[in-house]
């Protein structure tokens, strides 16, 4: 497995496909196995760069503080030890918000971007689940939180026709998982980042991009980030809640590329 070196510590990455540069920023979980499901797709018509955040998979587990601009950081770092100086990206969720950071102190490096399933501004129902996420963690421990996160990743149509899917990706996570600490920096890291003050300065053309079901982060929030970025277009799949990308992979895809090759 290929690592980076950022700062003199290693981050695992992985690059498949030919085309021009996509970068793929996974959410909370942070890491790049996420995209499975997409990457055949997209690795057609991109050079897909994924990697596992800081804290997550095989890359550095550094306890401590998390903030969604260290994290920002760290993937500058990573494009630059890649020799990327301008990519499109596609954020989910967490990795939405490292993708307004991004875009918005380094316009120069972001081509276009699609924002997925994320926010700006924590609203009320993101603030109640990732609250009752923090408690399980604190109260259980590192099973139980990655066990309770399908009930907020995928639609209860998913979960009951996709069971077993569901199933062996909760024990993948548990199996995977980083330690407490690291779970729990993470999380502070989601709910006290405000992206408000960086939406003015995003210029590159952006999709905003969620699903009708997200429990998580649910359309408002990306209703909000519409209006706030100059040159963004909302769309909203049926169905796929915070996964998406996952759950209706073909109609999720079908967004991503018609609107990066535009």
């Amino acid at each position: 497995m290929p690592f980076a070196l950022v700062g003199g510590e290693p981050f695992h990455y992985e690059i498949s496909g030919s085309g021009p540069a996509l970068l793929l920023v996974s959410g909370l979980a942070g890491m790049a196995s996420y995209w499975h499901p997409n990457l055949e797709a997209l690795s057609q018509r991109f050079t897909v760069i994924r990697y596992d955040h800081r804290g997550t998979g095989q890359s550095v587990r550094t306890e401590g503080a998390y903030s969604i601009e260290s994290l920002t950081d760290d993937l500058v770092g990573l494009l630059d030890y890649l020799g990327q100086a301008r990519v499109m990206l596609l954020g989910h969720s967490t990795g939405g918000s490292i993708g307004q950071v991004l875009a918005a102190r380094h316009p120069e490096r972001v081509e276009r971007m699609v924002l997925y399933a994320t926010w700006a501004t924590l609203c009320p129902q993101m603030a109640l689940c990732m609250e009752l996420r923090l408690k399980l963690l604190r109260a259980y421990g590192p099973e139980a939180y990655h066990r309770a996160s399908t009930v907020f990743l995928y639609p209860p149509r998913f979960t009951c026709t996709e069971w077993q899917q569901v199933e062996e990706g909760a024990s993948r996570a548990i199996a995977q998982s980083t330690t407490a600490t690291i779970l729990e920096a993470r999380v502070k890291a989601v709910t006290s980042f405000d992206g408000v003050p960086y939406l003015p300065d995003i210029v590159c053309p952006t999709l905003v991009l969620v699903a009708q079901d997200d429990i998580l982060t649910p359309p408002a929030s990306s209703e909000a980030l519409a209006r706030e970025i100059a040159n963004a277009v909302l769309q909203i799949l049926p169905y796929g809640g915070h996964a998406v990308s996952q759950c209706d992979a073909e109609n999720f895809q079908n967004a991503v590329i018609s609107f990066l090759e535009h």
